[in-house]
């Protein structure tokens, strides 16, 4: 088959969408519907709320802090097999996770095998995406990630239905037997034939010159920031609104709202991506921004009626940012790092979804409340959103041609940095 020296915008590239919409919602729509198995774990183990927040915690820090083991096995074995390898582990963690009996076991279970598992899947199979796609990268992504706010809309009411009839280790049998369909989305992945670049190097000169790249560093800093306070609603929003005498149902019922909101969020925000002129980082940032700004107020709203508009506008601007996360980093590092720059920021940003939930937890163990909690995340949001304005372009003018950031930004990559002198072949 001839190479390609340009990704494809489509073909096979509508199979691989599909796989990674599936992959997107068996793994962060599980994580995002976890606050509903929160206050079953703080009951059955009598435990404080910060020490069950390090359940998801751990599962989201290993994800991403195991994200270059992904990468790197995937450059060497081709994404199929290692997502899923990574589907297996993800059921396996679901499974021993119903038989535990204590927070240490769901650590290890929940936390650290599934986490494992999710680490094999969501970033070879978002870089395997962005390399068969230029022009429509940021709608493709966007349609990708819906599944993320389709799955928390069913999971969330879904999981506190069969926490009602199953109890929690029945219902953690069930994700189980959900998660492993993730072996499924890897068995349709089948990257493109580009033309290799020599210039681009092996691993090792690839993670080299990342190291070296300042508007790389610093947007993985601002994701790190905003990632800390992402998912703090989703994990803690349910009790929040028990603590306000809501029932479970109800509270469960309101996530599913934001999901919804966060579905049309993420298509609108992929559509506008690729029609708006300029640099896309300017989009991320008025969503990060907005987002950090309903965070802040979920402890004022204290109405049915604020409450609800509350969690719609946290869902529409929450999932507007995520599909732009993604589609801007092959702007900034170029599809052929795209394996191994996905791969080193999915690791850093790791930091933030390790701390965020215990955080929150402490904020509420010590307060007695989720206020300082929700104005804490919100505030991490907006730091992110300030570091975006130091990006390459941010302030250049709006142009009506078709020049898009991954025209400009290539300049920045040619860093000439002492790279390892290492053949293509033995990579």
């Amino acid at each position: 088959m001839a190479r390609r020296t340009e990704p494809p915008d489509g073909g096979w590239g509508w199979v691989v969408v599909l796989s990674a919409f599936f992959q997107s919602a068996l793994v962060f729509g599980v994580l995002r519907s976890f606050g509903v198995f929160f206050v079953e774990f703080v009951a059955a183990f009598g435990e404080q709320a910060a020490r069950v927040s390090w359940i998801a915690s751990i599962g989201i820090a290993v994800q991403q802090f195991g994200s270059p083991v992904g990468s790197a096995l995937s450059t060497k074995f081709g994404p199929r097999p290692v997502v899923m390898t990574g589907g297996i582990l993800a059921a396996l963690g679901m499974l021993l996770a119903s038989f535990a009996t204590s927070l240490t076991h769901l650590y290890l279970s929940i936390g650290l095998l599934s986490g494992s598992g999710w680490a094999l899947t969501f970033a070879p199979t978002l870089a395997c995406l962005s390399c068969y796609f230029s022009r429509r990268r940021s709608l493709a992504t966007a349609l990708a990630l819906t599944g993320v706010g389709l799955s928390s809309f069913a999971f969330a009411p879904l999981f506190q239905w069969l926490l009602s009839h199953y109890a929690w280790r029945g219902s953690l049998l069930l994700v189980s037997a959900l998660s492993l369909h993730l072996v499924a989305c890897g068995a349709l992945l089948r990257p493109p034939s580009l033309a290799e670049d020599p210039a681009v190097g092996g691993p090792r000169a690839q993670l080299t010159s990342l190291l070296h790249h300042g508007p790389f560093l610093r947007y993985t800093v601002a994701l790190t920031l905003i990632n800390t306070g992402y998912f703090i609603p989703y994990l803690h929003l349910v009790a929040h609104l028990q603590d306000l005498n809501w029932d479970p149902l109800p509270a469960a019922f309101l996530l599913s709202v934001a999901a919804i909101s966060d579905l049309v969020g993420r298509v609108v925000s992929g559509w506008l991506g690729d029609a708006v002129p300029g640099p896309v980082t300017r989009l991320l940032m008025l969503w990060t921004t907005l987002t950090g700004v309903s965070l802040a107020l979920f402890p004022v709203a204290r109405a049915p009626t604020a409450l609800v508009a509350l969690a719609v506008a946290y869902g529409f601007t929450s999932g507007a940012l995520a599909p732009l996360a993604f589609s801007i980093l092959p702007e900034l590092v170029g599809t052929k790092r795209i394996y191994c720059g996905l791969g080193l920021l999915q690791m850093i940003e790791s930091i933030g979804g390790l701390l965020g939930p215990p955080l929150s937890g402490y904020l509420r163990d010590v307060t007695g409340n989720y206020t300082a909690s929700f104005v804490v995340a919100g505030a991490f949001l907006l730091s992110g959103s300030g570091i975006l304005l130091t990006l390459p372009h941010f302030f250049a003018c709006f142009s009506t041609t078709t020049s898009r950031p991954q025209d400009l930004v290539t300049e920045a990559l040619d860093i000439k940095v002492p790279l390892p002198k290492e053949g293509l072949e033995e990579d």
